[in-house]
């Protein structure tokens, strides 16, 4: 069962040390998480069912349909798997073919979003600075394009990661300290003392984080500029409303992401690692609805009108 310090690919499974230390809050622990799934579910399932009503679907809502979507496979891939270890009164084990394909999932849509994000500042971009070519800027089939290029771009830059860090030789211990496969824990096992295994989630947090961050800092500049020659201040005020949730959202994701990814692994320190991942495998996915439920009027009317559907549709069939 244990693999040689020299052989990658010879291990059979890994063991997740996940929150075995806590026996006597593994109840609480298991209530909370599964309390948390089911409200994330809900929320990002009624924003995907709000959008799918809408007969006429504004670039914004289709790409919050697939804000929602990443999500809720965000969480699929990681919380099912902690719940089961929860309540489980063995090991905690996990294949090495399951370790890599959970990797390389989380890791595709965690890509997804950050390129997700850029796209949606440049809709916002669009529809402040450039409001008369908005509709030929962000047209139905460009909108598709940029969809489609965002989950490619993830599993693309994903997969070569993924490839890379299994290739490693990991040490004889295979004691993952953490509740999932996630890339500095099993980087932490690596038998490699130089600092070249470390190049290719460097690589990745360039292509992932700071190229997309870039083009929104582009796009938020030429939008703060558009938005102070506006000289009513309701004007101001509405146009940069119009771009707190993203803003919100996206320092969000992209400050847990740079606290956990950008560093060395010298810098690994597992419980805390565990805590932070705690909030974005199951805070984050539950905030990222209520907050463009709270702010994003076209959303705010998609679930309006889905709700009254669904409670006066029955209500008249008895009638």
């Amino acid at each position: 069962m244990e693999r040689s310090n020299h052989t990658p690919g010879a291990a059979i499974e890994f063991l997740l040390i996940g929150f075995s230390d806590l026996h006597h809050l593994r109840g609480l622990l298991f209530f909370v998480f599964f309390t948390v799934l089911l409200a994330t579910l809900a929320g990002n399932l009624l924003i995907l069912l709000a959008v799918v009503n809408e007969h006429s679907r504004p670039p914004m809502l289709l790409f919050l349909c697939q804000l929602s979507a990443i999500e809720l496979c965000y969480t699929l891939v990681i919380v099912p798997k902690t719940l089961a270890d929860l309540i489980s009164p063995g090991r905690s084990t996990i294949s090495f073919v399951g370790c890599a394909t959970q990797m390389h999932f989380f890791a595709t849509l965690g890509g997804a979003e950050c390129f997700l994000l850029a796209a949606m500042s440049y809709d916002r971009y669009a529809a402040i600075c450039r409001p008369l070519h908005y509709a030929v800027m962000m047209s139905p089939e460009f909108c598709l394009q940029l969809a489609v290029i965002c989950c490619l771009g993830g599993f693309i830059v994903s997969l070569g990661l993924t490839v890379f860090v299994f290739c490693l030789p990991f040490c004889s211990s295979h004691h993952i300290n953490h509740f999932f496969c996630d890339i500095p824990a099993l980087l932490h096992l690596a038998c490699t003392k130089s600092y070249t295994s470390e190049l290719p989630l460097l690589a990745a947090c360039i292509i992932d984080l700071l190229l997309p961050f870039a083009l929104i800092l582009v796009s938020y500049s030429y939008i703060t500029a558009a938005v102070m020659r506006i000289r009513d201040s309701a004007g101001r005020g509405k146009a940069f409303s119009t771009c707190a949730s993203h803003l919100f959202v996206t320092l969000l994701h992209y400050g847990c992401a740079t606290f956990m990814y950008v560093r060395p692994k010298s810098n690994y320190t597992p419980n805390r690692d565990k805590i932070l991942s705690l909030f974005y495998t199951n805070i984050t996915p539950l905030l990222y609805p209520l907050i463009y439920s709270f702010r994003n009027t076209e959303i705010k009317g998609a679930v309006k009108k889905l709700l009254q559907k669904k409670v006066l549709q029955p209500n008249l069939e008895h009638l």
